[in-house]
């Protein structure tokens, strides 16, 4: 396969990952939501940082670790479950409480930070991307090129449709802002996102 073939055929499978709905969809979405603009594209930039990480790790033979080792593999399944269930908690928590009217509440540097850091956690606990990686991958490796170099150019495709996606994502989020922002508003949206959350953690724990 030449290289040109391994782009455009990875990027039509990226593109139906990316607007297939998804955990790392999900939690965009709810950034863009709840938090400011620059608090979404964080969060993008971190779910996309974890996918470039993968397509490396998977084209170097590292993520065959998760696959091979049922240890390994259960143990970052495990993580993804805890993470999950912690992001739901306090998603629920917070709409249970009925939280007042925010605005424009991520602006801060840390707050922007934390959700670039909880979007790269997001991606990097999910074992689904490792599995996907591992299997698909390597069927589009280019010949004549190094593993890590291929991965990394096939991982960035992946990287540029997912943000493409994310803008789409977060525009239209922020256009519907207004009703959302309501206290009932808030309470729907975080609600939703906890059960959502909540409900990827339970079919990660149940999955074989």
């Amino acid at each position: 396969m030449t290289l040109t073939q391994s782009l455009l055929g990875f990027g039509v499978l990226a593109t139906l990952m990316a607007i297939t709905p998804g955990l790392d969809t999900i939690f965009v979405l709810r950034q863009a939501l709840r938090g400011s603009r620059a608090g979404a594209f964080a969060a993008a930039t971190g779910i996309c940082l974890g996918t470039l990480i993968w397509g490396v790790a998977a084209a170097a033979g590292v993520a065959a670790l998760f696959v091979a080792s049922q240890v390994a593999f259960a143990a970052l399944r495990w993580a993804g479950i805890a993470f999950l269930v912690w992001l739901a908690v306090g998603y629920l928590r917070q709409a249970w409480r009925g939280p007042g009217v925010e605005t424009e509440p991520e602006e801060s540097t840390t707050s922007v930070t934390q959700s670039f850091v909880k979007g790269l956690v997001t991606n990097l606990s999910n074992p689904k991307i490792a599995v996907f990686y591992l299997s698909v991958l390597p069927v589009f490796l280019p010949v004549g090129y190094p593993p890590p170099l291929a991965g990394a150019l096939l991982a960035a495709v992946h990287v540029t449709v997912g943000m493409a996606w994310f803008v789409v994502v977060i525009l239209a989020a922020r256009s519907v802002r207004g009703f959302l922002n309501s206290r009932r508003g808030v309470r729907v949206t975080d609600g939703v996102a906890g059960v959502a959350m909540l409900g990827f953690a339970v079919a990660l724990g149940v999955e074989r």
